[in-house]
């Protein structure tokens, strides 16, 4: 690599952050010279070449603390590309198991064990939150599932776990980078944001499906000011067949989104000729609430909190083999596990 990474625990202590630094996520220079790591292995370094032995070789396996969705093998992939190391995983977005084999690490232990922080960190966040977005959409069935988690999580890891989501099954994420990093144009609307500055939810209406590239869904924030059935009604009124949907994301201080304020909606914008109109549902949504909005309903759901919220899923590296020798810590099995869908990236 380019990058040269911390050598010893000298360098550790002569490291000094820049006293105006704006942001306090690493960047990739930092990840890459191992900053990020934990100190112990900048220990295990020295201990290593202390003794001449940070040549051996060793193979370490990844396993996981449960069941779930892989994602983050191509930022580990990126982050081990051009180090002397060979690296067998299974592909993103598959279906992993507990204590299953996700990854297998061949090389110099000095070489790639100063990134078995960062590696670890990248396979679990990003599992977590992709297997959210799984079970979303799951429970969506042939439903659009748009990610909306990017306000929920730091700025720096937004786009990390947008991707995450859809390598899970989102059909799209709102986060700007995070859908240009998954090789998709980001997806949404309007906040209530400029229906407040405007003043009135059928005037920024009109001005949306005016000025927006015609591919730009013309879906209309319909809960601001008044009643969600009355707003949708108006709002379909001033624009007829170029109304595409309405998103419904009622306050929790209102009893949030319920199915039967959806039907309601539905069934009034039906009754007014206008049965084209989709229903976009966010707040608060998770897989145990999205069956019922779509009985009543519902077209497509913005998920935010329940996937940026999700639990990791931990990873673990193990050592087990040393110089082709089988060796593992007390409670583990010597030697490679048999693991025959791993496919070498490096």
């Amino acid at each position: 690599m380019d990058i040269k990474t911390l050598q010893n625990l000298a360098e550790v202590a002569a490291y000094k952050t820049e006293p105006r630094r704006r942001l306090f996520s690493a960047n990739h220079e930092e990840i890459a010279r191992g900053l990020t790591t934990d100190i112990y292995f900048i220990r295990t370094r020295e201990i290593l070449r202390h003794m001449g032995l940070e040549k051996t070789q060793v193979t370490a396996e990844i396993f996981t603390g449960g069941s779930g969705v892989l994602a983050g093998t191509t930022e580990v992939k990126n982050l081990l590309a051009g180090l002397p190391v060979e690296v067998w995983a299974l592909p993103e977005g598959a279906q992993i198991e507990e204590k299953q084999v996700v990854m297998r690490i061949t090389g110099a232990y000095d070489v790639f064990g100063i990134y078995e922080t960062a590696v670890l960190g990248a396979l679990a966040s990003s599992s977590g939150w992709a297997t959210a977005a799984r079970r979303c959409r799951e429970a969506a069935r042939d439903k659009r599932v748009v990610c909306f988690g990017a306000r929920h999580v730091h700025p720096a890891v937004a786009p990390v776990m947008e991707r995450a989501a859809i390598i899970g099954g989102a059909d799209g994420a709102s986060c700007i980078l995070g859908a240009k990093l998954a090789g998709q144009e980001p997806l949404g609307t309007v906040p209530h944001a400029v229906m407040l500055i405007v003043g009135d939810t059928v005037e920024v209406a009109r001005v949306y499906q005016q000025i927006m590239p015609p591919d730009a869904p013309v879906i209309i924030l319909v809960d601001t000011f008044k009643d969600e059935a009355e707003e949708s009604l108006r709002v379909a009124e001033a624009l007829g067949d170029k109304l595409q949907g309405v998103r419904l994301d009622t306050a929790g201080e209102r009893g949030g989104v319920t199915p039967g304020l959806v039907r309601e909606v539905m069934a009034r914008l039906a009754q007014a000729g206008y049965p084209q109109v989709k229903i976009f549902v966010s707040g608060g949504i998770t897989p145990e609430r999205i069956p019922l909005l779509i009985e009543a309903g519902a077209d497509a759901f913005g998920v935010g909190s329940y996937i940026s919220g999700a639990r990791a899923i931990d990873m673990t590296m193990d050592i087990k083999a040393v110089n082709g020798r089988p060796v593992a810590k007390r409670g583990r099995i010597p030697g490679l596990t048999d693991a025959p869908d791993l496919q070498r990236i490096i």
